[in-house]
């Protein structure tokens, strides 16, 4: 009896032993050539929460943020979630080779890493990683990520200052290196799912043909970035 009580006093002390919560430092490269992220919402979550899901439907926020890099509506998703969120730590835009480093401390069940940003120029891509399991043990671990589309807008590669959910167009090429007059590439999204991104395809005449978008810059394959976990 002794040791039963011995026993169930151990096991008692064990489940009430809270989950530590986590010290992290966190850096992100931007892979492209040519392409800007937007601000970054980045976040530190419970398991069931997702800023977005591969082959669902975009939520209206992921919409704002994946067609005009409005992070507003995803942040405060997350925060209503309780979760642990860093907004825009780039301070703006993201270059083509360019990293940003921060600092983000977990609670106790945000064991959980999302984030996201939209890629310019393009209609309605953005890179994305979807609940990554945050490691317990300390140390340096790495990822690489996807860039995705959002389904809700046809690629029609088009800059023409668009950038409102459900105005056709791409907002800006934030390196100048786009053409104009391009006449759209398609004018029908193929995929309203949220799906890996096909690239931006482009066209090599900068005054006119179908895209505003240069085929010699523009153009990528995926992986789009780098995201560096340490454990502290």
């Amino acid at each position: 009896m002794k040791k039963l009580f011995s026993s169930l006093i151990a096991c008692s002390v064990l489940s009430a032993t809270p989950v530590i919560a986590q010290d992290l430092s966190i850096k992100l490269t931007n892979l492209t050539n040519a392409i800007y992220f937007t601000p970054l919402l980045v976040a530190a979550h419970e398991q069931n929460t997702h800023l977005f899901v591969e082959g669902s439907a975009a939520s209206a926020n992921l919409q704002a943020m994946a067609e005009g890099g409005d992070i507003s509506g995803l942040a405060s998703e997350v925060m209503s979630a309780a979760s642990d969120a860093i907004e825009n730590p780039a301070a703006g835009l993201l270059a083509p080779g360019a990293s940003t480093s921060f600092d983000l401390m977990t609670g106790a069940n945000n064991n959980h890493l999302s984030l996201a940003a939209m890629l310019l120029p393009t209609n309605d891509g953005f890179v994305g990683a979807d609940s990554i399991e945050i490691p317990t043990a300390a140390g340096t671990y790495t990822y690489y990520l996807n860039a995705y589309d959002a389904g809700t807008e046809a690629n029609n590669e088009v800059i023409n200052g668009g950038g409102a959910p459900g105005t056709l167009g791409i907002p800006a090429d934030p390196g100048a290196n786009a053409g104009t007059n391009g006449t759209g590439i398609t004018n029908t999204a193929e995929n309203s799912m949220i799906h890996i991104h096909r690239g931006n395809i482009g066209d090599s005449d900068l005054t006119a043909g179908e895209s505003d978008l240069t085929n010699t810059v523009h153009r990528w394959l995926n992986p789009v970035a780098q995201l560096v976990i340490t454990v502290n």
